[in-house]
């Protein structure tokens, strides 16, 4: 099919790239021409403005910020002045609000808009394995599904309203410094005893510790389901406990704020709900 991306920097290359050998017929649109050129030699387009590059109908953005997406959208010759009919894919990792704004403004103009946002490092995105989170009308999702498949491995439809996919992505985002300083503090507990950080990662994944854990406690908090507990949260805080004196004297924040709101739920009286309650504020 006919797409425009609009957006070449380390994610947009390797979705641009996977478009081209899945057989769809790309143009491409950058603000630094330069980074066209690749793709003009195997075949793409080159868009010479926004007007252009909206002529294909459909248009993938994927861009730093919400004043790029602002500016490609909103701006002098943007995508609202393409005329009706065009359908508009936005990639990028954008606000909540502003993805309620191009909703609108995109309805307005009598054109269509999905919010696709993709999950994965720009080397996942080289490989065509991105993990496509998408919402909007169902028609439009279902044009758009072709695209999703060339640069994706999986594509999860979590809404009829754009602004679900930006929050959805949003939510998954905010984890990822969690798990990172989960991960660092996991790595010094250990170093206290002298194993090295790339053994405890391999066993991370040998256990397969992530989808272990948000298999069995994802549905539990979901659906808050606390009592009766499979593991008491004075249990969890006893566990805890041993960590820390486990890490010596290195640093762990993570822990200590983890510590520190067990605390006040047993000390409510919440020593007997499950530990997975440990984010409940009630």
């Amino acid at each position: 099919m006919d797409v425009s991306l609009i957006g070449l920097g380390q994610m947009g290359s390797g979705m641009a790239d996977n478009l081209v050998a899945a057989g769809h017929q790309v143009t491409v649109w950058n603000r630094d021409r330069a980074k066209t050129e690749p793709f003009a030699a195997r075949g793409a387009k080159v868009a010479a403005d926004l007007a252009a590059a909206a002529r294909a109908g459909t248009v993938m953005t994927m861009l730093a910020d919400d004043a790029a997406v602002e500016a490609v959208v909103f701006g002098d010759g943007g995508l609202l002045a393409a005329g009706p009919d065009l359908l508009h894919i936005s990639c990028s990792t954008v606000s909540v609000d502003l993805t309620a704004r191009l909703a609108a403004a995109h309805a307005a103009a009598g054109q269509r808009f999905v919010s696709a946002q993709v999950l994965g490092r720009p080397d996942v995105a080289a490989a065509g394995k991105l993990s496509v989170i998408a919402a909007g009308a169902a028609e439009d999702l279902d044009v758009a599904q072709p695209l999703f498949d060339a640069i994706g491995a999986g594509t999860q439809r979590v809404g009829d309203r754009p602004v679900m996919a930006a929050a959805a992505k949003v939510a998954l985002n905010a984890g990822i410094p969690a798990i990172m300083q989960m991960l660092t503090e996991q790595f010094r507990i250990v170093a206290a005893h002298g194993i090295a950080a790339d053994r405890m990662a391999a066993l991370l994944l040998d256990v397969n510790y992530g989808n272990r854990l948000i298999g069995s406690y994802g549905p539990i908090i979901a659906e808050q389901r606390f009592e009766p507990a499979g593991f008491p949260m004075r249990l969890g805080r006893k566990d805890v406990g041993l960590a820390f004196a486990a890490a010596g004297d290195a640093d762990l924040p993570l822990t200590e704020l983890i510590a520190s709101r067990m605390d006040a739920i047993i000390g409510a009286g919440g020593g007997e709900r499950d530990w997975s309650a440990v984010g409940q504020t009630d």
